[in-house]
């Protein structure tokens, strides 16, 4: 099985198009209609439903995916290796993470550390907690850079701890406790709320969960900036961890929670023994690089 294929499939799941594959991988569109195609003649069965609109995995297309993640894993990790052997660092990293750390970690740790492999291809998803965690199973990224209430992280993973950062409350200049020395965690039930990419796992829906808190939800958002500008235009409340605010400024003061909130940041990958050459050097550099040092 041509793991070239694969990637053009794996390509085509992820963007449910085969020209947005195309794009993707440097190949034609009707290059990536026909290695598709002659995978499916080589499986017996098709992958995608096809339409205008794009594609659709079949219910055997999606059972099909972890293992041709592995097909195609196996490739890479045997080009890496054998290069590895030669003296030489290469091979592709696929990359999960949490909105916060690619906007305030990963541009500069990956700056760095392309200058020191610049043979290394490297790819970032952005998401949720959840869909990080979908792409994890799914092995569709290598590492995910992500949040953990426990500070040993998610269980059956191996976990690569990097920072412990604080939940605090976003609150408007006008509101009575915008200058106070903390925020009790139960008053959320008595405020309006913005609430940051509901029903995605996010921090804001653990700490709502385990505290049994049902805010006043009048605006929903799928980014943090806007949360905040909304905070700020005194629209609502909000919380989220100090680093995604680090550099913003604007007329929102940051508040600690009585009981203080905390999570952990680090790096989650299945296996370090099974990590492939590039991914172990990856995470062997984000551990020593001197902006997590400095957050």
């Amino acid at each position: 099985m041509d793991s070239i294929h694969c990637e053009a499939f794996l390509a085509a799941a992820d963007t449910g198009s085969f020209t947005a594959a195309a794009e993707r991988l440097g190949y034609t569109q009707s290059g990536i209609t026909r290695m598709i195609g002659s995978l499916e003649e080589e499986l017996g069965f098709p992958l995608f439903l096809r339409s205008k609109r794009g594609v659709v995995l079949t219910d055997n297309g999606k059972d099909m995916i972890p293992l041709l993640r592995a097909v195609a894993k196996a490739e890479r990790d045997v080009e890496e290796r054998s290069a590895e052997i030669r003296g030489m660092v290469c091979g592709t990293l696929h990359i999960g993470s949490y909105f916060s750390i690619s906007a305030m970690w990963l541009p500069q740790i990956l700056s760095r550390f392309l200058a020191a492999y610049p043979g290394i291809r490297v790819s970032v998803q952005e998401g949720s907690n959840a869909e990080l965690l979908h792409w994890f199973r799914e092995r569709a990224v290598d590492c995910c850079f992500c949040a953990s209430e426990n500070p040993e992280g998610p269980s059956g993973i191996d976990w690569i701890p990097l920072y412990r950062d604080e939940l605090v409350m976003w609150l408007p200049e006008s509101h009575p406790l915008a200058r106070a020395s903390f925020y009790p965690v139960q008053n959320l039930n008595a405020e309006c709320f913005i609430h940051t990419h509901p029903g995605e796992d996010t921090d804001q829906d653990r700490l709502l969960a385990r505290w049994h808190l049902h805010p006043d939800t009048r605006f929903t958002t799928k980014e943090g900036f806007v949360t905040y500008q909304m905070v700020a235009a005194g629209l609502g409340i909000s919380f989220h961890q100090r680093l995604i605010s680090k550099e913003w400024h604007g007329r929102v003061f940051e508040v600690p929670f009585d009981p203080p909130q905390y999570i952990s940041l680090g790096i989650a990958v299945p296996s370090l023994k099974e990590a492939s050459p590039a991914a172990r050097r990856f995470i062997a550099f984000a551990r020593e690089d001197q902006v997590l040092k400095k957050a």
